[in-house]
This record gives C-alpha cells, sequence and structure tokens, in this order.
C-alpha cells in the first residue's frame, strides 16, 4: 500500500467485516517525541487467543474470498521499516484494538496520506456504523464523530 490511510481503510474495513458497531480511529502527529501513532478500536467480534497468534502471517485469513491475509502483515512491515512497532490487544466478543507507532521522521515512513477520502469512504459507505475519528497534529486536535450528526 502507498500510504497509511490506506492502511486505516483495511483495518477498519476488517472490523466492520468483524461486526462492529463502533469504529474509533486515532491519529497522533507528535513531532516533538517524532513520532506518529495510529489506533483502530472496534467493538466487534474480537479475535480469539489461537488466532491472534497468527495475525501477521501473510498466508493467515479468517476470509473465505480469498488465502491471503496481507492487511496486518504489511502495516506491520511499514512500522517496522520506519522505526516503530505495531501491537494489537483483542478479545473474543469485546473487540480489537490495532496500535502502530512510525519514527515521524525517518526517511522510510510511507506518507499518512488522505484521511480525508478515508473517513469519508468508511462513513458513506457503512452508514449504520459509528466512527469517531481524532487527528492530533501537536497541540491541535481535531475530531469527528458521526453520531453527532444524528441528532
Amino acid at each position: 500500500m502507498e500510504d497509511l490511510s490506506l492502511h486505516i481503510l483495511d483495518i477498519s474495513e476488517n472490523s466492520i467485516e468483524a461486526k462492529a458497531t463502533k469504529i474509533i480511529i486515532r491519529v497522533c502527529e507528535d513531532v516533538k517525541r517524532d513520532l506518529l501513532i495510529i489506533e483502530i478500536q472496534d467493538n466487534g467480534k474480537g479475535i480469539d487467543e489461537e488466532k491472534l497468534k497468527k495475525v501477521f502471517d501473510p498466508f493467515y485469513t479468517t476470509r473465505t474470498t480469498r488465502r491471503v491475509g496481507l492487511g496486518l502483515s504489511l502495516l506491520a512491515q511499514a512500522a517496522k521499516e520506519s522505526g516503530g512497532e505495531i501491537k494489537i490487544e483483542s478479545n473474543a466478543g469485546k473487540g480489537t484494538k490495532v496500535k502502530a507507532t512510525f519514527q515521524y521522521s525517518h526517511i522510510d515512513r510511507k506518507p499518512l496520506g488522505d484521511m480525508g477520502k478515508t473517513i469519508t469512504t468508511l462513513i458513506i459507505g457503512n452508514p449504520g456504523v459509528h466512527f469517531i475519528y481524532t487527528h492530533q497534529i501537536g497541540d491541535r486536535k481535531f475530531k469527528l464523530n458521526t453520531k453527532e450528526w444524528s441528532r
């Protein structure tokens, strides 16, 4: 994938496939600490312990439409190549949280990409899902909450 926003789209689509009704996406650009942090958290069906051990294997997938599951392994590779890491927390029946960190100034860090298009695509394509998107750059913070639109 060319940019990190496409990874966010892919992971969010995984959340939707896992029957999530709420997806929280956080992006933090902390130039002072030289960090880019991306978190995607959902309330989907979660991943049991046995499957959680296999999520970074590109030849493992729970999907029946294809034989490979490249999303998480490619995000993990992108994080590692730019001095970062990826962590996944999940509980079956309760949801999943993916957190990827990147060295912000690393020459091999992929660009963030067009988050506006990514979030718009997710919202328009999934009207029944509650999205919360937070993007922080230094001291500035932007928050979008689709629940606030339905009042």
